[in-house]
């Protein structure tokens, strides 16, 4: 596969990535960029500390167990710091604040956005793509499911689906497991979680007609991402339709961001330089998809539709 060649990151990008190359500077972003997000949170109204303690304070051993493959590899990218966590999605405390972190992250992308700020950003998704689907969905796999959120969101957007989530961090899997019995939404089926690698999931060829992959693409190193591809063309059935929402690098937000927020951005996220210069809209096309319709889905995602040839 050729997919478009990687572009030198711009100067600003460059300084930065020095600065965080200094461990104690490394730290010290990360420490700051996770104060910003509590901080946010408990600004909007989003007890962060209380809630995530309340989830960690819990005995996690039985749905640990159920999504738990103990047989599975780990893909050397994954087991980096991700979000100022040093042991990356690899544990507890990021799994208890993954919903608390996504009230935070996006309580700004819309003025006064606030608490609505995370819904709002799905809704957005969900609008765009539904606009590029001719029928519903039966069987959806939503890969990089994290604890759910995300599954959870597009089963109400297509009630009648059949909905998978997938993702490599048991320790999320539990808390979207958890969440499912905690339900009170009675008219949905239970999604099916499945601890794998994106890039090799173990589910079925051709038994989707849907495999949406949210915010998941700017954690992933290239050649991570175009293998996803692949395995999601592998997925789909003819004709289904691959959807990706994420940040959008061509977003101004993002060329004008100072350096010191983009320091912080960066200390959290390992992969970022390569999925900004990635042109994930022709990998998409070379992994066997017909050319996408993109939509800017809120001033700094955007979600992209393609469907399988």
């Amino acid at each position: 596969m050729t997919a478009a060649p990687i572009s030198k990151p711009r100067l600003v990008t460059q300084a930065v990535n020095g600065l965080l190359a200094i461990k104690p500077l490394f730290n010290l972003a990360k420490y700051r960029a996770r104060q910003m997000m509590i901080r946010r949170a408990e600004s909007i109204g989003v007890a962060w500390r209380e809630e995530a303690a309340a989830l960690r304070d819990r005995n996690w051993s039985a749905e640990f167990d159920q999504v738990h493959n103990p047989d599975l590899a780990y893909p050397e990218y994954y087991l980096r710091p991700f979000h100022a966590y040093t042991e990356g999605n690899m544990g507890w405390q990021p799994a208890t604040e993954v919903e608390v972190a996504a009230h935070a992250v996006h309580a700004r992308i819309w003025k006064n956005g606030g608490i609505e700020g995370d819904s709002r950003l799905r809704q957005s998704y969900h609008e765009a793509l539904k606009a590029q689907l001719s029928e519903a969905p039966n069987d959806i796999v939503d890969l990089g499911c994290s604890v759910g959120m995300s599954t959870f969101a597009l089963q109400r957007t297509f009630p009648n689906a059949k909905v998978t989530g997938v993702d490599l961090s048991p320790y999320f899997l539990a808390v979207a497991h958890y969440r499912t019995q905690r339900r009170t939404e009675t008219e949905f089926s239970d999604p099916t979680w499945v601890h794998a690698a994106a890039e090799s999931t173990g589910l079925p060829s051709a038994a989707f007609d849907l495999v949406s992959a949210s915010l998941v693409f700017h954690e992933l190193p290239r050649q991570a991402a175009i293998a996803i591809l692949q395995e999601a063309k592998r997925l789909l059935r003819p004709g289904g339709h691959l959807a990706i929402m994420d940040m959008n690098p061509t977003s101004e937000i993002y060329a004008k961001m100072p350096p010191y927020i983009l320091t912080l951005l960066k200390s959290t996220e390992p992969y970022l330089d390569e999925y900004f210069v990635l042109d994930l809209e022709a990998a998409i096309v070379e992994a066997g998809f017909a050319q996408p319709a993109l939509t800017c889905n809120t001033p700094r995602h955007r979600a992209i539709v393609a469907q399988a040839k």
